[in-house]
């Protein structure tokens, strides 16, 4: 109730005050919120309609691409209302909702990439043991685990959020609610809400980063014991596209995250928050899927079939 006599809304800045270049941006992020959309709804129909694609990895896509869709959906349309109305004000509740909503998203977003290359990691190295290590039971765990880690790491978050003050502003230096930003504003000890982060950077992204990175020397050093020649060039520009995304992804996080709010740089954070709140939701469905020879196949047979494409 302390929060809610100091601070009833709050204001987010946003990435301009120019009116040209919220114009422009307007339609820039207009496009892109359309574009990952489609490609990611896309990516769903497309595994969920082929039983081909039944697999454990398929699986484990099915479910970031319904991330990268619930990750864009909770910031951009937020964002486009602001560059269109240019109303700025979200209330109290709304911002805590949006803080735990990003938070949810970021954390299963993290444990996703990680489980996803250790799946890799099975299929490449451990490839006789692979139907046993992926069975269908331990996939549905590892989705479990991604969805409700995510949303207790999102309610511990938000939850201490509503026990801080904020009575010295109410403008928040950046497009969406984040825990920095709101820590930064706050006139009250947030040094709980900052040793839970920490802790919480620690276990989702460097763990899952760690994990994820040891996945791949693995994948890598089996890579290189390929003879073939043709077959070493697919399988290493697979993986590194796959290892430059998610190491841009984790960085981004943890740049993020796990610095104390007096380190904080607003500006520079609204920034780097576009390349794990933006850019990636896009770029996934391309690395992990549009590239990849049996989804293009299907992609294909459902245009064919007229199942994707009725009209035609």
């Amino acid at each position: 109730m302390k929060n809610q006599s100091a601070t009833t809304e709050f204001i987010l800045v946003g990435l301009t005050n120019s009116p040209e270049l919220q114009t422009l941006l307007f339609w820039i992020f207009a496009f892109i919120y359309a574009t990952a959309m489609a490609a990611n709804v896309l990516l769903i129909f497309t595994i969920c309609t082929c039983k081909k694609l039944h697999t454990p990895m398929y699986f484990l896509l099915l479910n970031l691409s319904c991330v990268n869709v619930f990750f864009i959906s909770v910031t951009i349309p937020r964002l486009l209302h602001s560059l269109l109305t240019r109303r700025k004000t979200i209330t109290f509740h709304g911002c805590i909702i949006q803080v735990f909503l990003v938070v949810w998203a970021l954390g299963s977003e993290l444990l996703l990439l990680s489980f996803m290359a250790f799946d890799r990691y099975a299929a490449i190295c451990q490839p006789l043991q692979y139907t046993i290590i992926m069975r269908k039971e331990v996939c549905l765990l590892i989705a479990s685990v991604v969805w409700i880690a995510g949303m207790i790491d999102a309610a511990i978050h938000s939850g201490l959020m509503l026990r801080i003050s904020f009575c010295s502003s109410n403008i928040i230096n950046h497009f969406f609610c984040d825990v920095p930003p709101l820590l930064k504003l706050s006139c009250s000890d947030t040094s709980l809400n900052e040793i839970m982060a920490f802790v919480a950077d620690t276990m989702f992204g460097v763990c899952g980063c760690g994990l994820t990175l040891t996945s791949y020397l693995f994948i890598l050093r089996a890579i290189f014991r390929i003879r073939s020649t043709e077959g070493k060039k697919k399988a290493f520009s697979t993986c590194s596209s796959h290892l430059i995304v998610v190491t841009f992804y984790f960085s981004a996080v943890i740049y993020t995250y796990i610095r104390p709010s007096s380190d904080y740089s607003l500006d520079k954070d609204k920034l780097v928050s576009l390349l794990y709140s933006v850019v990636t939701p896009i770029v996934n469905p391309v690395i992990y899927s549009l590239r990849n020879k049996d989804f293009k196949e299907a992609l294909k047979r459902l245009i064919g079939s007229g199942r994707l494409l009725p009209g035609t």
